[in-house]
């Protein structure tokens, strides 16, 4: 040969005979006997002594490894160990039969050029020639050199290329540019193999920053294949989301950017911490054992985790649990989902690294995004590294800024950085500050951005902390066919699948259910119901029940009507209800419907729980959603609308619950010492609606007060609500225009923050409002402020007074929320009012601006619901004209410009 003879290597006939000791790598003791490879195998003319020769060192290797690999061996070196035995078995083969004359290189290449091989791994071999074209023995010679390898059972992966054909190829593909990157040389001459590295050098082809563009873009590809989930329950720990390619692409845009060999450089370079260095060392080897012990037990090279393979593989790996269940096997895969979930969260803060430093050219100076957050070319990060450990709710305000603007484009790695770094103040205290949960909620109510922002609050830890029930589902699968996603992908998905209907798209896979999405004005509690619908699986017991208890303790905190936290924890417990009568029952028999209806009981329920069930069937598996399954649903909706609507709108069920709320506060007023005739001649002053939707406890204190009061006609009474730790007010006074905008106007002087208002007017002419609000800190209100509350309502409303809305300016905290108010009118309660809904951003004074703009408008307000979140605001009010009608177009039109006049 015109090249020296290759390195570690048996010499050809004539050279002196000498065994090959084949590697002891860097494991401590060698892991071939030193005969293994015959040298007497390369004298004569035939092959054959050469493949029997090379497939009984590949068996001895192999077996040998496997030996290790079950005893507990180290991972890597087991893997390097095998990348080096087999460099000595291609260059025993390569001398053997390789004529000195050629003058090539024999190159490794892709996961063979990193020294890096599993039990089946492909070999990946160039073979590199310089000049236009190889002599006809040439490739004689390079056919005999591959059948041999193939005959002794290597899973080859070869090209024949000149360096003018590499060079083209790197140009014409980024896939090709990676392999070569990772070029190492076996045997041949060296100034080929430095011509061949200084061709697909990135100052020649593929810079840093084009290279890094066409990698993330075929990574997204890549993603796109596996429904953009590491969750699948047969996972691809190669080509999957959080596998093995997220650790080589760090590695290779490193590579191109920095010229490092080794993912330690980064670290050199100030690029990577060493804690995230340690966990892609780490996640490397997980995934290294998971794949060695899938090539054992699958006898190929297979990637994929089937469930053929996973319990073996639990079984390797000293999972244990109950024969007859699935425990085993579910241990080893959450841990799995785990440790892929980490990598990916790692892979998408470093790859925005490198988006930031090799694609941020000429970048704009920042845009302020209110006092602690600001833009910077598009991304969104804190202005001072300090802000979450100084003001801990920030955690939750950046994930309500993503979804309010759409036009931001993620966040900056150095701020995911910092919400992983400070995921330990996400504490018990934490998880009940009324204004923590009062964001998260405003999150959910966002127009946009719910379901994206749910998912990255997953992918950065952020949920599993904030509630500690999902924390223990993340990653949990269920062993079958039927549920293809992991519970907490699948609640996700269900999240998604709402959103989708709420968009009205995909038209073609829900075709029906997107027009009652329309007329859902709380679509909050259905992303609430989602997350908690299988929230308790794996605990034993029920989880439709279990999960209902949490769903209902954590609403509680939240700042919902009480009968909105219901909602919730009934669909939570009844989520398969639906489903399970429509597929499993005959909803053509009457007896059937009826008795679904009887435990639906109302529309809005029955509304709920159709799309709720729609959006968990689809995100159960892709395969399981069908227009069969679809129009079943449907048809079971539309009967029991029908038994609802029986009586119209359910009249039977009003007059239960209205009977069942004054039989419950009657009950409670048992022992209070007052009288039977009493009672029920100040009910019969109350309109029916006080009924439902009053709660007994609520009904039965107003009752106490006004029976307590014989004469008085103006009542102001506070008390403590300890479960939902509000203060209720109570204020019952004359009626007159102006009422209702006097009382939120003494609140707004007081600076208290109106939960939730009910309004209503008796038939003595008196008005009887019912408000929750809390202080400024978020408390019930104190001694002081109840006297202070107390005289000064009771001296403005003795008097009539009309407060007029103190006039502040909106805090410059508030200012990048705001956003254009929504309101909207329609019918209500039969037609008999008008219904207008406000959504806006909170305001000093807004909900006295409010009600006085509806007075300047000759508005008479009937009913009202108060909802505030956080920075926002969502208002019901029931209205009509001056002479009790129904709002008419005019009238409305002029309502909505008083409204936005005052708030815009």
């Amino acid at each position: 040969m015109s090249s020296p003879a290759c390195p570690a290597t048996p010499s050809k006939p004539g050279m002196a005979e000498t065994a090959l000791p084949l590697c002891r790598g860097t494991l401590p003791t060698p892991v071939f006997a030193a005969d293994i490879l015959d040298p007497r195998s390369l004298t004569g003319d035939s092959v054959e002594p050469v493949v029997a020769s090379l497939k009984s060192a590949l068996s001895h290797l192999d077996g040998e490894l496997e030996a290790r690999f079950r005893d507990g061996a180290d991972i890597q070196q087991l893997v390097q160990a095998r990348a080096w035995a087999v460099d000595q078995m291609l260059l025993f083969a390569w001398n053997a039969l390789m004529p000195e004359a050629v003058d090539m290189a024999l190159l490794a290449v892709g996961g063979f050029g990193r020294g890096q091989l599993h039990p089946h791994s492909d070999i990946d071999l160039l073979l590199l020639f310089d000049g236009d074209e190889l002599p006809q023995p040439a490739r004689e010679a390079i056919e005999q050199f591959v059948t041999v390898l193939w005959d002794a059972g290597f899973y080859l992966g070869h090209s024949v290329r000149s360096l003018a054909q590499c060079e083209d190829e790197v140009k014409a593909d980024v896939a090709t540019a990676t392999s070569l990157m990772e070029v190492r040389l076996l045997c041949g001459p060296e100034s080929l193999y430095n011509d061949l590295v200084a061709a697909i050098s990135p100052e020649r082809v593929w810079p840093p920053g084009e290279f890094f563009h066409a990698k993330f873009e075929e990574q997204q590809a890549r993603y796109a294949q596996f429904g953009d989930t590491a969750y699948n329950l047969e996972p691809n720990i190669k080509e999957g989301p959080g596998g093995l390619r997220d650790i080589q692409m760090v590695g290779w845009v490193a590579k191109r950017r920095y010229g490092d060999t080794d993912l330690y450089g980064l670290v050199r370079h100030g690029f990577l911490m060493e804690s995230e260095y340690r966990e892609l060392v780490e996640g490397q080897r997980y995934l290294w054992r998971v794949r060695f012990a899938l090539h054992l037990i699958s006898g190929r090279a297979e990637d994929r985790l089937l469930f053929d393979f996973q319990r073996q593989i639990a079984e390797l790996f000293g999972y244990e649990g109950d024969p007859a269940s699935n425990e085993a096997v579910e241990q080893f895969m959450q841990g799995y989902y785990r440790e892929v979930t980490r990598l990916e969260r790692l892979n998408e803060r470093l790859l925005q690294l490198f988006r930031e430093e090799l694609l941020g050219h000429d970048p704009l100076p920042p845009e302020p995004l209110g006092d602690d957050f600001q833009l910077l070319n598009g991304y969104l990060e804190v202005r001072d590294s300090e802000l979450f450990r100084r003001r801990p709710l920030a955690l939750m305000e950046l994930f309500l800024m993503l979804a309010r603007h759409e036009f931001i484009k993620g966040v900056r790695a150095s701020t995911i950085r910092l919400v992983v770094d400070n995921l330990h103040l996400v504490d018990e205290e934490y998880r009940n500050d009324p204004e923590v949960l009062a964001c998260f909620l405003e999150l959910l109510r966002q127009p946009q951005g719910v379901y994206s922002q749910l998912q990255r609050m997953n992918r950065y830890g952020v949920l599993a902390r904030l509630i500690p029930d999902f924390a223990d589902i993340v990653g949990r699968m269920q062993f079958d066919l039927f549920h293809v996603y992991t519970v907490d992908q699948h609640i996700l998905f269900v999240v998604r699948n709402l959103r989708r209907l709420a968009y009205g798209k995909f038209e073609d896979i829900y075709p029906r259910a997107p027009r009652v999405f329309q007329g859902v004005r709380k679509p909050e509690l259905l992303y609430l119901a989602a997350l908690y619908h299988d929230i308790a699986k794996g605990r034993g017991g029920d989880h439709s029940e279990l999960g209902a208890v949490d769903a209902l303790a954590f609403c509680s905190k939240l700042p919902l009507p009480t009968e909105d936290a219901e909602l919730v924890a009934w669909l939570v417990q009844e989520h398969l209800l639906m489903s399970q009568t429509a597929q499993k029952k005959d909803i053509s028999d009457p007896a059937t419907v009826r008795e679904f209806a009887g435990k639906v009981q109302t529309q809005l329920r029955l509304d709920y729980l159709y799309l709720l069930t729609v959006a968990d069937i689809s995100a159960t598996s892709p395969r399981l959603w069908n227009s069969w399954k679809s129009g079943l649903l449907w048809e079971l909706r539309q009967v029991t609308s029908r038994v609802l609507a029986q009586d119209p709108e359910t009249p039977q069920f009003r007059e239960q619950a209205i009977a069942q709320s004054r039989v419950a506060a009657l009950h409670l007023l048992a022992n209070d010492g007052v009288e039977r005739d009493d009672v029920e001649a100040f009910w019969n002053t109350l309109p029916r609606s006080v009924y439902l939707r009053w709660s007994a406890a609520q009904l039965a204190w107003a009752t106490r007060v006004v029976l307590g009061a014989p004469g008085e006609r103006t009542i102001v009474a506070l008390r403590p609500c300890e479960e939902r730790k509000v203060s209720e007010v109570l204020v019952v006074a004359e009626d007159y225009t102006g009422l209702f905008a006097t009382i939120t106007t003494v609140f707004d002087q007081m600076g208290l923050d109106v939960l939730s208002a009910r309004v209503a007017t008796g038939s003595d002419g008196r008005s009887f409002d019912l408000f929750q609000v809390m202080n400024r800190q978020g408390e019930p209100l104190d001694a002081s402020d109840t006297e202070w509350l107390q005289d000064k309502l009771g001296a403005a409303l003795a008097d009539k007074q009309v407060l007029e809305p103190v006039q502040r300016p909106m805090p410059r905290r508030l200012r990048p929320f705001v956003t254009r108010p929504e309101i909207q009118f329609r019918a209500g309660r039969d037609g008999q009012v008008t219904e207008l809904e406000i959504r806006c951003t909170d305001q000093p004074g807004l909900l006295s601006k409010l009600t006085a703009a509806m007075r300047h408008s000759r508005v008479n307000i009937h009913d009202a619901m108060i909802t505030t979140l956080g920075d926002r605001v969502e208002d019901t009010f029931y209205l009509t004209d001056r002479g009790n009608r129904p709002l008419d177009k005019a009238a409305q039109a002029e309502l909505e410009a008083a409204i936005r006049d005052i708030l815009e």
